[in-house]
């Protein structure tokens, strides 16, 4: 579908006199260069701008009225909130069947205001692309250059940066006040509740920004959004996030986190809100393996920004860094002496390792959670930047303190050089849960991460990423994602009842889905497959990604022949291939799909438990036994002395020799490739074939002999 069709079909009825008018720019183009042999002339020119003068003024004035009328209706709703929720604090069983109709019509008013919010986005959206697309289209047809130029004009009346933000925030609030009849949870907005007998389940996805406002009106129905200070009005520096990421030379904490070995530390420093915010955290995060019965935790302690440099240096010791909240008595001594410590590795770590500032990642954050009640977080980080902090180009970017000044929140750091900056193009979502034993997560997060507006990306990193895109020269591990980066991750509506629907009365008109246009829908289906990211594995022989087949490979009856027979072999060897194989990943590959750029490896990280060298030993143990079987037969078939018995125990010997020798060799081949943590092929599909084959040739030679002689 071509964008002037996408937008007809996705016009919203009440604003439809307020779109672009693309195809009459469209027509226009085409007329000019028709009626003048196909050469645009300047009086041409000056009314093209003109009609698009006209649009833009339409567009931003629409948008201007009509987020003055969301936020009117906004502190309406407020007030009848506030009434209704006061009125109702005293009311009798009788009177709340009343006020439980005004809650009612109160949510339904609630929706309504979403559905406009949601409305305005996609109309601003909608024609800010039709913007770009008419002039793309000009500059093509005309060779005039206009795109580059009209791009300040539009900056000038920014219609397409409607701040949504602080309709969500206030939204939000109204919502969570209504839904929970006036009583919203009580607590602590950065406590994480009660861990204990729970089960911690975090998944990360991709959020293409045209499903970004979409998303957060859905999620706030459910969950409200987190705000850790509600006595102050919510601004935009408030959601600002900044770490500075610390390594060494040889990128020792990168690859650690991106090969997920045991142990594994980042090292950060992070702050909230702008760079004049004196309190920090430094923070280490460090990875366990399932098989240690540990989990990865994050652990920080506060310090002051003045205090960092020394601290790093080890001018300012953990124990100085403490000593005032020691004399205050407001944290037990058992705490403060965790934090210490914790303070002191940290130190001797950055100190002994001589690492530095490596990356900077920069991000908004909305965080939706009950305050107190940490059994369902989800944050959504947009405005995703990362920036280089290293010197090991010679570049000394922070002039020799912890984090460079030339930046702050300025968004999209258009000051720096195009090497030191990575914006990311998505948002990036985390679904945090907490449930107990067998317990299932609630049904509208399933429908949420299963629906269109998410990509699953499982072990993604801010950090990583940034690293791998940004310092190509330190590194040729890469992440499995990264070859992806040019995948649109946009997909078909599923299901036309999930997503921000408005009831538009007598129009029918539902609210529009995620539309592509021709050109999009080309670049999307490339023959690039985004599913089971996490299902992969690497062939080191063509360093290419492979993926899991589907389900119906194995439906063929030469393939469930040759199913059942590893299983025989398995039994007759005690064959341990489950164990083996999930050391790497889960299944068998077949299918090459992502190709690693010219030098670089893709790295997947590879999980090894301790069971696994058991495992590797019992397979080993198991041939020996078989040889030892071959090597007994051998000899009593040469105790009978005659030429034939002579000729089969020879083969048996043979049999018994190569089976030692083939064993032992895949044996110190698997217990190497498990230690590096190599994703190479552990199951053996040569060796339990060859042997029956061998076992059986020299049977038919034995009975072959004693038939002739």
């Amino acid at each position: 579908m071509k964008f002037g069709q996408t937008l007809k079909s996705s016009l919203i009825k009440e604003y439809s006199y307020y779109y672009i008018q693309y195809d009459e720019l469209k027509h226009f183009i085409k007329q000019g260069l028709s009626e003048t042999s196909n050469k645009w002339s300047g009086q041409l020119e000056e009314e093209f701008v003109n009609r698009l003068e006209e649009e833009l003024d339409k567009i931003f004035d629409f948008t201007t009225l009509k987020t003055k009328e969301i936020n009117r209706r906004i502190a309406d709703v407020d007030k009848l909130v506030a009434r209704t929720v006061e009125n109702s604090k005293h009311a009798t069983p009788e009177e709340m069947e009343y006020y439980e109709q005004d809650y009612e019509d109160l949510e339904d008013e609630l929706r309504d205001i979403i559905s406009d919010v949601y409305d305005l986005n996609t109309f601003t959206q909608l024609n800010y692309t039709g913007f770009q697309k008419i002039l793309k289209k000009h500059d093509k047809r005309t060779k005039y250059i206009l795109k580059p130029i009209y791009q300040t004009r539009l900056d000038a009346k920014p219609f397409y940066k409607t701040n949504t933000d602080l309709f969500i925030v206030k939204l939000s609030k109204l919502y969570d006040l209504v839904r929970t009849r006036g009583n919203p949870t009580q607590g602590d907005s950065a406590a994480g509740g009660k861990t204990q007998n729970f089960v911690r389940q975090t998944t990360k996805y991709w959020v293409h920004p045209d499903n970004i406002t979409e998303l957060k009106l859905i999620i706030l129905q459910h969950l409200p959004v987190l705000v850790f200070n509600p006595n102050k009005d919510w601004e935009t520096e408030d959601s600002a996030i900044t770490s500075i990421y610390f390594d060494n030379e040889n990128m020792d904490l990168y690859y650690g986190r991106l090969l997920k070995t045991e142990g594994a530390e980042a090292i950060r420093v992070r702050w909230y809100g702008n760079m004049e915010v004196d309190n920090m955290f430094i923070e280490r995060k460090t990875h366990r393996e399932d098989w240690t019965g540990e989990k990865s935790v994050k652990a920080r302690f506060p310090m002051k920004e003045n205090k960092i440099n020394d601290f790093l240096n080890g001018k300012y010791t953990a124990k100085q860094a403490f000593e005032k909240k020691r004399r205050e008595g407001r944290k037990s001594a058992e705490e403060i002496d965790a934090l210490e410590r914790l303070a002191q590795e940290v130190q001797y770590r950055v100190i002994k390792d001589k690492m530095r500032p490596v990356m900077r990642t920069f991000y908004h954050r909305t965080a939706f959670q009950l305050p107190g009640d940490a059994r369902v977080r989800i944050s959504l980080d947009t405005q995703l930047t990362m920036v280089r902090e290293d010197n090991f180009d010679g570049v000394n970017r922070t002039k020799d303190s912890w984090r460079r000044m030339d930046i702050g929140i300025n968004y999209p750091f258009s000051n720096l050089p195009p090497g030191d900056v990575e914006r990311f193009p998505y948002a990036v979502l985390e679904v945090k849960l907490q449930t107990q034993l067998g317990q299932e997560p609630p049904q509208w997060v399933r429908d949420l991460v299963s629906s269109h507006l998410v990509e699953a990306v499982p072990k993604f990193s801010k950090f990583i990423h940034g690293c791998s895109t940004l310092l190509p020269d330190k590194i040729d591990l890469i992440p499995f994602w990264l070859p992806q980066m040019d995948v649109d991750i946009r997909k078909p509506k599923c299901d036309d009842n999930y997503g921000i629907v408005r009831r538009h009365g007598e129009s029918g008109t539902s609210a529009p889905g995620n539309h592509m246009d021709e050109e999009e829908l080309v670049f999307a289906n490339n023959g690039t497959s985004r599913e089971n990211y996490g299902s992969v594995r690497i062939d080191e022989s063509n360093n290419r990604v492979e993926q899991l087949p589907t389900e119906d490979n194995t439906s063929n009856i030469w393939d469930r022949l040759q199913e059942k027979w590893d299983q025989m072999n398995k039994y007759i060897f005690h064959y341990d291939t489950e164990q083996l194989s999930n050391a790497v990943a889960p299944g068998t590959v077949y299918e090459t799909q992502i190709h690693a750029p010219p030098g670089k490896k893709i790295a997947v990280p590879v999980r090894v438990e301790p069971k696994v060298y058991f495992a590797t030993e019992r397979t080993y143990l198991s041939w020996l036994s078989i040889s030892l079987i071959f090597g007994g037969t051998a000899q009593a078939l040469l105790n009978y002395g005659d030429i034939v018995s002579f000729m089969t125990s020879s083969c048996f010997y043979l049999l018994s020799a190569l089976t030692i020798l083939y064993s032992t060799g895949i044996y110190v081949w698997r217990v190497m490739n498990v230690r590096k943590k190599r994703a190479a092929r552990y199951d053996d599909q040569f060796g339990p074939d060859a042997i029956c084959s061998a076992m059986v040739l020299t049977i038919l030679v034995n009975f072959l002999f004693r038939w002739l002689y």
